[in-house]
């Protein structure tokens, strides 16, 4: 879910340790970092997708409980990851009075993976904590993206989509960076070095979709002028032409980008 959003959440569990998702493929295989900010804000279909392609993901959960979002697990140290994958949040990159505990860990961490060559790809709140991270700026939008909405720009590599919005802030693309996908909203897509920041959601499926609607508040919902039947129908007519998007995507970055020239 896009940052700043509306959540009912609640979770009893404490801050988890980092955990694997899934066995390494074998004693070559590549193993990505994925930050997850909070329950329900997983890689879905994008990890999937690293999953097919032979990658091992290991999962941090950021904030068990949505409750309580300045509690946070501690960030893991990068030893070992070849790649981080940092997912999106229902918080604001700039809202330290939140998330101050833990957002400069955050931005350290994408900061010193990206300086010491292990590529980032940030998804909406993650493509914002990049920005920051590498000089960029988050701020409020002028208005929300809720919902399938497709990109331009001429330098785009990814299509037009649709791909799905859901976010109140937008991101100011770092020095050095290069936009490469835009909406009225502002940049929707950039890339600094061998790291990528988009803040539209590539990983989304119907179910994905379901489980924030039912998190948020029908006045949120309202506000936002979405109607959750509506947005559920076109997501189900969208899901498979989105997954087919979401591997391009991610074949673009690690084959072009992060790792070009070097993955067999």
């Amino acid at each position: 879910m896009g940052e700043g959003g509306t959540l009912a959440g609640v979770s009893d569990t404490a801050p988890a340790p980092p955990s694997s998702t899934d066995a390494p493929a074998g004693p070559s295989a590549r193993s990505a970092l994925v930050v997850v900010h909070e329950p329900g804000n997983t890689a879905s279909v994008l990890g999937r997708h690293l999953r097919h392609r032979g990658w091992s993901l290991t999962e941090h959960l950021v904030v068990a409980d949505l409750e309580r979002p300045g509690e946070a697990a501690p960030f893991p140290p990068l030893d070992g990851f070849d790649l981080v994958v940092a997912m999106g949040s229902v918080q604001s990159v700039y809202d330290t009075d939140t998330i101050g505990p833990w957002i400069g860990a955050e931005l350290d961490l994408l900061r010193r993976a990206h300086g010491g060559g292990v590529p980032v790809l940030g998804v909406c709140f993650g493509g914002q904590a990049l920005a920051a991270a590498l000089g960029g700026r988050v701020e409020r939008a002028p208005w929300a993206e809720v919902g399938w909405f497709e990109l331009s720009g001429e330098a785009n590599p990814v299509g037009p989509g649709p791909w799905f919005e859901w976010h109140h802030d937008r991101f100011e693309v770092p020095p050095g960076g290069e936009t490469l996908a835009v909406t009225d909203v502002g940049p929707q897509l950039f890339r600094v070095g061998r790291s990528v920041g988009t803040q539209f959601h590539p990983e989304v499926d119907s179910a994905h979709i379901a489980g924030w609607l039912a998190d948020c508040t029908e006045g949120y919902l309202a506000e936002v002028g979405v109607r959750p039947e509506e947005l559920l129908t076109t997501t189900a007519e969208l899901e498979a032409a989105n997954a087919a998007n979401c591997a391009r995507l991610v074949d673009w970055f690690l084959d072009e980008i992060a790792f070009a020239g070097t993955l067999t």
